[in-house]
This record gives structure tokens, C-alpha cells and sequence, in this order.
């Protein structure tokens, strides 16, 4: 597997987990949930997933990072 293609699959990763975090943080806020006194199937829902979301782009991260720090170590071997 390329390095770039893994750094490829990093961004999109992080793209993914922001797209679904902001839909999950856009249920939570919704006008419905702030006016119910107890939490809905659907609220609990939207926090597990969100929970999901931020884990998956933190993953991503890493491995970008990793991506990165490999290019790097790569480099300076080369030079």
C-alpha cells in the first residue's frame, strides 16, 4: 500500500467522522430535544454516535500523523 494512499484514507476518515458529528450535534440541538424533560431514543442516539464520531477522527488522526512522521523518517533515511 502507498503512503499516499494511506494518507488518503486518513483524510477522507477525518472528513467522515466531522460530517457525522456534525449531523449528530445537529439532532442533539434540534428545537424537539431541548424542549423534552427526559433524553429520547433518538437524543441518546445522536450522543452515542457523536461519541463514535469524535473516536473515529481522532484515529484518523493518528494514522496521519503516523503517515506523516513515516514520510519524514523516510526523507531523512533518502538524505
Amino acid at each position: 500500500m502507498a503512503i499516499s494512499s494511506i494518507s488518503d484514507t486518513a483524510l477522507q476518515g477525518i472528513q467522515r467522522g466531522m460530517r457525522q458529528m456534525r449531523r449528530n450535534a445537529t439532532d442533539i440541538a434540534s428545537a424537539n430535544q431541548l424542549t423534552a424533560k427526559t433524553p429520547t431514543k433518538d437524543a441518546v442516539r445522536a450522543l452515542v454516535e457523536l461519541h463514535q464520531s469524535s473516536l473515529q477522527t481522532s484515529a484518523s488522526v493518528k494514522a496521519f500523523k503516523t503517515t506523516d512522521a513515516l514520510i519524514g523518517s523516510l526523507l531523512d533515511v533518502k538524505a
